[in-house]
């Protein structure tokens, strides 16, 4: 076949997914705007487009966001119709429609399928702007406004779309009951073979130490160190580790921006914020204990965890990281928060603990229960990798999984509305 992939930040989910279709004989073209230049990658085709023009100034803020969507749409359009002068027309169409750049594709491909990543549908409400009481929305009250009008892209989507994939059950419920006949339940998968546990691993940090699987090592992994991702909770929870814990070493992993929610003061990153608050309560012996960082290579990132002798994860109910299932996969004892989708993953007392997010004590005394009991780690990290290699794992469960979607996409008829 003929595919066509659109991300704005390819290969992303993407990366198995692309190569897979290639080896396997299909044509695969992607069009993004993250390259220049056209490129080769695993045998695919990477086009470029530029996002044309920019946000009106003065617009309403709820507009502005939808605005930002349309100029990528349009501007994905015009490459799409170039693409189609030059006689390439997809029998598929696979994206990423979170940014708005497949809104227009099947006006210039009315026959070919289209396939959506389907990562989340926004919800007001505790399950996402109410659900952490120390960041409360500036006006409640217009939340379930403001949701619904940044919820109109996934609407128009819904009227094109052929089918959909998504990770969880957890991301795939967020979306209507009128998209849920056509979402396929698959995880982007994880090398299980390549990602496993290694005795011998070493860690080097910044300040020049070497950290091995000897050592007691908690770790703490984010994109980017924010609220979303229980950063502030990790870090109230730390002076106490420390104290708990005098030979034990805290490295934690992600940079200072920000990926979800909302953006800390101006001149500040959230990092730092919440180094500042517990800083004072820590000792300079205890502090030169904690490891930031920053982004890594995935070898740094694979050492880490492979080091850890415990890893904490936490975060709102939202997009599941990869992380997790990386850690997993590395047999690492997990404790993480008791939040969806978390709970697809972490089984609490067989593939991990779970405790309650804003349980700070229980955080604590459940990591030091797991720091002090070599056994129940060896269980918990054992069943992980065994769950994960039985989930997640991207050759013999997810890759085909997604094939078979994508094939199952290629043989749909459009779906057609009543009045047709």
């Amino acid at each position: 076949m003929k595919i066509l992939l659109i991300h704005q930040n390819f290969p992303a989910q993407f990366k198995h997914l692309g190569p897979a279709l290639v080896d396997r004989g299909d044509q695969v073209v992607v069009l993004t705007p993250k390259v220049k230049e056209a490129t080769k990658w695993k045998g695919v085709t990477i086009l470029p487009y530029v996002v044309k023009g920019s946000t009106t100034q003065g617009i309403h803020p709820w507009l502005a966001d939808f605005e930002t969507k349309i100029l990528r749409g349009t501007s994905c359009y015009d490459a799409a119709l170039a693409l189609k002068q030059k006689r390439f027309d997809p029998d598929v169409i696979l994206a990423h429609h979170g940014w708005g750049e497949s809104l227009f594709l099947k006006d210039v491909w009315p026959d070919a399928r289209l396939g959506l990543y389907c990562e989340l549908y926004h919800r007001s409400g505790k399950a996402e702007t109410g659900f952490d009481p120390e960041f409360p929305s500036p006006t409640p009250d217009r939340d379930a406004l403001r949701l619904r009008l940044k919820n109109i892209n996934n609407r128009l989507h819904e009227e094109v779309m052929d089918a959909g994939i998504s990770p969880t059950h957890f991301q795939a419920g967020t979306f209507p009951d009128s998209y849920q006949s056509r979402i396929t339940i698959s995880h982007d998968g994880v090398d299980t073979d390549a990602i496993n546990a290694n005795p011998d691993a070493t860690l080097d940090l910044p300040n020049g130490k070497t950290l091995s699987t000897r050592d007691e090592v908690i770790t703490f992994i984010n994109r980017n160190l924010e609220p979303y991702r229980g950063y502030h909770r990790f870090m109230r929870a730390l002076p106490e580790l420390l104290r708990r814990r005098p030979q034990a070493n805290v490295v934690l992993l992600g940079g200072d921006e920000t990926s979800y929610g909302a953006k800390p003061p101006a001149g500040k990153t959230w990092k730092q914020i919440f180094i500042d608050e517990v800083r004072g309560q820590i000792p300079d012996a205890d502090w030169a204990r904690v490891h930031f960082m920053g982004r890594v290579p995935y070898p740094t990132f694979l050492s880490m965890i492979q080091v850890s002798t415990v890893h904490v994860y936490l975060t709102y109910p939202f997009v599941l990281s990869w992380s997790l299932i990386e850690a997993m996969s590395t047999k690492c004892a997990i404790v993480a928060s008791d939040t969806a989708p978390v709970r697809e993953a972490i089984i609490g007392g067989q593939t991990g603990v779970l405790v309650d997010f804003f349980d700070q004590e229980k955080l604590i005394s459940e990591t030091c229960a797991l720091l002090d009991s070599p056994e129940r780690r060896d269980f918990l990290g054992s069943n992980a990798r065994r769950f994960a290699r039985e989930r997640y794992d991207l050759k013999r469960v997810c890759l085909p999984r997604q094939l078979k979607w994508v094939d199952d996409l290629a043989a749909v008829y459009p779906v057609r509305s009543p009045r047709d």
